[in-house]
């Protein structure tokens, strides 16, 4: 087939699902439809074309997100991309005994992009592949589901921006909250005044992860393909507490608690403050607990200004889990008539000047008890239904990538404030960085020859 005809197929087929399939949103998480079981999808007119999605990166997240997507009626995963061979077939196994259906073991993504019958590329590889990655599925016209953070750096942040524009495919980050009902709901309470203006937030995640010690230089395991992980980065030896979750701890490849869990937080007060760009950021902190090779901070505070006369700031503490008002990760809103609560789930709760709970929203989604989701992956499903309507119908994204890469700039911004020791001076038309040359310098990195990232 020319390259003229299969654009030409590769558009009737998406117009062709966008036509058929409907109200996929109400169907994948039950108690919305409660008199459907997932053998009455298959009668829906419309439901055996489904929306073809690959996986890359399957060990930990990536296996939840494959999952889900799998349990989605109006979804077949029919790709596992992951350098670790394990992860790989473990993940295989479980989708298949899902969806009935066993996708094609395919070790590097790339060859994933290729299939003109792949609809999208769900990413949840490691920090460093997450936005080379999204946009080489944009340059394949795939479209992308992104586990946050969108990008390892500011300037991929941009990029990410610039290539839905060029591309004009769907972009969704993953952080879920933004569908989750109640925690929609009480952010359109903040903005609706139910505590007032509100002016400052604060927000927090705590954990007591166990020292990773001081790796070894060792041969690469058998089952890795550690030339592939390292991908757009500048190569370096493989350690023996690099693989697989520690990368996190590592300015080469992570971006420490700021962006891993402190995401979620930062964009939940960004939106509820109403605000972009800050125009002052400043951080403390530093690897206080152990001494090992763990480099980003255990201990962290980052406090953002605003141009709207408001504030935010988010503790992370990565080695003393004590909670904050009773919950491990959450957002408090301060405003001038009181306070609004959104604790690690579905709920929230109001409290007046007087420290009075006025409202209490306690977890209240109904899920058909034939349905196989668990109520967390109900949640997260509403994310990824409001991603395939987006892709179908043109429905507005919960977390487009330039929502997206605004919040995850507020976390980056954090950490190059706290890696030069100073106060951030920042352009709120843009987010830039004003007057601070060696700040400047962490605006992007440096990759692999050849692997640069580009639109």
């Amino acid at each position: 087939m020319h390259n003229e005809e299969q654009t030409h197929f590769d558009s009737a087929r998406r117009r062709f699902i966008s036509r058929t399939l409907t109200g996929a949103t109400a169907l994948a998480v039950g108690g919305i439809l409660p008199s459907f079981s997932p053998k009455s999808y298959a009668r829906i007119l419309g439901a055996n074309e489904k929306v073809r999605v690959g996986m890359m990166g399957v060990n930990s997240r990536g296996l939840a997100l494959a999952s889900n997507f799998a349990l989605q009626p109006n979804c077949e995963v029919i790709s596992i991309s992951d350098v670790d061979q394990r992860a790989a077939a473990k993940c295989l196994t479980t989708v298949e005994g899902i969806q009935q259906t066993k996708p094609k073991n395919l070790p590097d993504f790339r060859k994933a992009l290729e299939n003109k019958d792949l609809d999208a590329l769900i990413i949840a590889a490691p920090d460093h592949w997450h936005a080379p990655a999204a946009l080489l599925a944009s340059k394949a016209g795939k479209h992308v589901y992104l586990e946050k953070p969108c990008s390892h750096n500011p300037h991929e942040g941009e990029l990410l921006v610039a290539s839905v524009k060029k591309y004009k495919n769907v972009v969704q980050m993953g952080n879920q909250r933004r569908s989750w009902p109640n925690v929609a709901q009480a952010i359109k309470d903040v903005q609706g005044g139910v505590i007032g203006r509100p002016y400052f937030a604060k927000g927090w995640y705590t954990n007591n992860r166990a020292s990773i010690g001081t790796g070894k230089a060792v041969a690469v395991p058998s089952w890795l393909d550690y030339e592939l992980w390292q991908g757009p980065a500048p190569r370096q030896t493989f350690k023996d507490n690099l693989i697989h979750y520690n990368w996190h701890w590592f300015w080469h490849w992570g971006t420490g608690e700021a962006c891993n869990n402190g995401t979620h937080m930062l964009d939940l007060m960004r939106w509820g403050l109403g605000v972009d760009y800050p125009t002052k950021v400043t951080s403390t902190g530093g690897r206080y607990r152990y001494k090992d090779d763990w480099e980003t901070p255990d201990t962290q505070v980052i406090n953002l200004e605003f141009p709207n006369n408001t504030a935010m700031t988010w503790e992370g503490r990565s080695c003393n889990g004590r909670t904050v008002e009773g919950t491990s990760v959450g957002v408090m809103f301060y405003g001038e008539s009181g306070s609004l609560l959104i604790e690690s789930g579905n709920s929230y709760k109001v409290f007046d000047l007087e420290n009075k709970l006025v409202k209490d929203v306690k977890n209240d989604l109904q899920i058909d008890p034939r349905n196989r989701m668990n109520p967390s992956q109900a949640l997260d499903a509403i994310h990824i239904q409001n991603f395939f309507d987006s892709i179908k119908k043109g429905a507005t994204l919960a977390s487009d990538i330039t929502g997206g890469h605004k919040s995850t700039l507020l976390c980056q911004l954090g950490n190059i404030a706290q890696r030069t020791g100073g106060m951030l001076a920042i352009d709120p038309s843009n987010g830039h960085i004003k007057n601070n040359k060696e700040a400047e310098k962490l605006w992007r990195r440096t990759y692999q020859s050849g692997w640069e990232p580009t639109i």
